[in-house]
């Protein structure tokens, strides 16, 4: 791993020593990241409460700009302009680079009616979620400070089926979601405010990462 990318993981244990306990997991779940995106797969998010606040959060760094300009590229540009000269040149300007990711909290009307019209559709609308959008080679990042949400425990038998793989981001006893996970990192917290609050520069750090290897 190249040491501009190293760097975020050293500033982040840095400013949270805590954090080096799961040092290891979070380079794990960089490079299964890297690679779902470098072969143009796409991560799903799903979390309860402050974590589904969290997800969204997430997608908010990886579709846009986070701290690096992520310009299109000439080529895309060009054909932009080809179209429409005008408006082709303000998209050339303003449009960002992004990593296609899905916030599976954000769908109200798709949840919703799945609660309402499924029995026990409450604890399935991720699960359903995951096998409408899931691909092989794509990513579920379950957020749970439990490591034991129902919801997400069953979005992640369907994620294993559909040859996805899956990153917990979690609490210190890992729960019952780390026995799917391909990695879990396991905040060394008990309280679930102080868990979220150790998850925040976590996402924030494999954010950057990400942004630095594929816009930097």
């Amino acid at each position: 791993m190249k040491v501009k990318i190293l760097k975020h993981i050293d500033l982040l244990i840095e400013r949270y020593p805590v954090l080096a306990s799961c040092k290891g997991e979070i380079i794990n779940a960089y490079n299964i990241l890297e690679e779902c995106f470098s072969t143009g797969c796409k991560l799903l998010i799903a979390g309860n409460g402050g974590s589904c606040a969290d997800s969204a959060h997430i997608v908010g760094e990886l579709m846009k700009g986070f701290k690096l300009t992520r310009k299109c590229t000439e080529e895309f540009a060009d054909r932009l302009k080809d179209i429409d000269k005008m408006r082709g040149a303000e998209l050339a300007e303003r449009l960002q680079g992004g990593l296609p990711a899905i916030a599976l909290t954000e769908h109200q009307s798709l949840n919703t009616a799945y609660l309402n019209d499924v029995l026990n559709g409450g604890l399935l609308t991720f699960a359903q979620q995951t096998y409408v959008y899931g691909q092989e080679g794509d990513i579920l990042l379950a957020i749970t400070t439990s490591g034991n949400s129902k919801n997400l425990l069953f979005a992640s038998v369907v994620a294993k089926a559909k040859g996805m793989k899956i990153i917990a981001l979690t609490g210190a006893t890992g729960g019952e979601i780390a026995k799917f996970a391909d990695t879990a990192i396991k905040v060394p917290e008990a309280e679930t405010y102080m868990i979220q609050e150790l998850h925040v520069p976590i996402y924030h750090c494999l954010c950057l990462m990400l942004e630095e290897k594929f816009f930097g």
